[in-house]
């Protein structure tokens, strides 16, 4: 279902609903998108800059650098290890709880981005579809940076060999694709309509900003991840529903990290 996109008055308008000027709410708007990206993924973008810029300097090529996605909390303390596993997981997906929030303040619902459970069959379907289209050439495009030494290596799982190891990697993955799919997508591409910016702008944002918090791993990874922004922000401008979004965000990090952890050591073909 389509959701008509909100229009924003201008400055010299009449007030809007609540008695704010056009200016005023836009200001507000711009406000609020700026707080929820710099305690999400806006200070992750910022810190992978910075983490790019540390390996670039250093003696030791981009290549031969790692990148460890899910790493140990309390390394030989596997019970303590796992409470700081979940609190890491379960406060990072407050910020998408915030965003949708937010929305609901300013009479955007859930539903109208497509966060609910209302297409079980047809969000699964389409998840696994979007997942396929993007895990593929995701991979090679890895593999073809690490030749070309623009990537790190990248490491899913750092986890010890315990028994919560699996589990933790599953809802780590579905706490990525809650965050990133919410925030970058659902709630970003809303605000920057709100804000009157053109739709192919909003997209290249979004999609930009998706590529550069993923740069502590290599510019394949920002092009990969870029791409991939592309091809979900467009997704969600024709469809306007963030779950299969989320859904295949989280299959795909199910494969990564799982998949890692299970084929590490044993295959030559993976760094």
């Amino acid at each position: 279902m389509l959701f008509s996109r909100a229009v924003t008055r201008p400055a010299d308008s009449a007030a809007e609903p609540g008695g704010e000027p056009g200016d005023v709410r836009r200001g507000v708007l711009r406000s609020e998108v700026l707080l929820v990206l710099g305690v999400s993924l806006g200070s992750s973008a910022v810190f992978a800059v910075l983490s790019l810029i540390g390996t670039l300097t250093a003696a030791v090529p981009l290549s031969q650098s790692r990148a460890t996605l899910n790493r140990s909390y309390a390394p030989g303390r596997p019970t303590l290890d796992l409470a700081l596993q979940l609190a890491s997981i379960g406060f990072g997906v407050v910020p998408a709880l915030l965003a949708v929030h937010l929305l609901g303040r300013s009479g955007i619902r859930a539903a109208a981005i497509g966060l609910d459970a209302r297409q079980p069959r047809r969000d699964l379907l389409h998840g696994v579809l979007l997942a396929a289209v993007i895990g593929i050439p995701g991979l090679l495009l890895y593999l073809a940076a690490y030749a070309l030494g623009i990537s790190a290596t990248v490491v899913p799982s750092g986890l010890p060999s315990v028994w919560w190891r699996i589990p933790v990697l599953v809802l780590s993955a579905a706490m990525n694709a809650v965050l990133e799919e919410v925030v970058v997508v659902g709630y970003l591409l809303t605000r920057l309509e709100q804000l009157g910016w053109r739709r192919g702008r909003a997209l290249l944002a979004s999609a930009a900003l998706r590529g550069t918090y993923h740069l502590y791993q290599g510019f394949g990874a920002f092009l990969g991840n870029a791409a991939m922004g592309l091809v979900f922000g467009g997704w969600f401008r024709q469809t306007r529903r963030v779950m299969p979004l989320v859904v295949a965000h989280a299959l795909l990090d199910v494969v990564a990290f799982v998949g890692y952890a299970a084929l590490n050591g044993r295959v030559s073909w993976l760094p």
